[in-house]
């Protein structure tokens, strides 16, 4: 995990020959949410042990999960999007069609924000967390990925690559609105940008950057998280900075893994098996 306060990495579980991605962190702080070879493991901060969560039927979860507000249930992604209990047990489907790739929960805890393939196209929506028709918030013939909200619910923050490259963008949560012309560009550099992920307090923007033109976001490269504060109620991106380089990639962070207190985010590095 990275602390803001003292500006370096520490590690708190490392795996020999396994790898697990995609760290939530949880509302009380206990544990990590990690997914491993097709299932869900919880990662206790104290213990320092994962133990498997009871996915029921479920199988194949990919690395776009998360974690309810209040703690009391568990979204797996799996072709569709499913919740559970945080404790485990039988998953409820929340989508209909597939791919459909979950990434935020809005801090209500009455909507889902994701990423799914419709008509050939990759573009935001959302869904209440009960299920039911599902609200198409992009329309961009780009590839919009990544949504996440800011604290407050006022904001959905994503990656894209509709001005030719990977950029952090953001749009209201009620959507970027006819032609997309709510959607606001936040970064414009070398960099090829993906998961963005506001911090609980809403003072930082934290994302994961490839070299330029790396195509999608792959695993085992050479990346960097870099940090965005925000002031006055915005993003600042002429104050982006790097704040660490590593082995990574898909997997790393590609959900939110903020502590609850927003002193620190957790991540994933990767090193080759020999």
């Amino acid at each position: 995990m990275y602390s803001l306060e003292t500006g370096a990495a520490r590690v708190v579980y490392r795996a020999e020959r396994t790898r697990f991605e995609a760290p939530n962190w949880s509302p009380d702080g206990r544990y990590l949410l990690l997914n491993s070879r097709g299932g869900l493991w919880k990662l206790d901060l104290e213990r320092g042990s994962p133990e498997l969560v009871d996915t029921g039927p479920v199988t194949r979860v990919n690395n776009d999960h998360g974690i309810s507000p209040d703690g009391r249930w568990i979204v797996i992604s799996a072709g569709r999007i499913y919740i559970l209990p945080a404790a485990g047990g039988e998953p409820r489907p929340v989508t209909r069609q597939e791919p459909s790739y979950y990434h935020g929960w809005s801090p209500d805890g009455k909507r889902l924000a994701y990423c799914a393939r419709r008509d050939g196209n990759y573009d935001l929506y959302d869904i209440a967390v009960e299920g039911g028709p599902e609200r198409r918030l992009t329309r961009d013939p780009g590839y919009d990925d990544g949504p996440d909200y800011s604290p407050e619910g006022r904001w959905i923050y994503f990656n894209s690559d509709r001005s030719g490259s990977w950029d952090v963008w953001r749009i209201p949560a009620g959507g970027a609105g006819p032609g997309d012309r709510l959607a606001e560009r936040i970064t414009n550099d070398a960099w090829e940008d993906w998961f963005p992920h506001p911090s609980p307090d809403g003072r930082w923007i934290v994302f994961l950057s490839y070299a330029e033109g790396t195509e999608g976001h792959p695993a085992n490269r050479n990346v960097v998280l870099r940090l965005i504060p925000v002031e006055d109620g915005g993003p600042a991106p002429e104050k982006t900075k790097v704040i660490h380089r590593l082995f990574g990639g898909q997997g790393t962070i590609n959900v939110n893994s903020w502590a609850p207190d927003s002193s620190a985010f957790a991540f994933v590095s990767y090193t080759l098996a020999e």
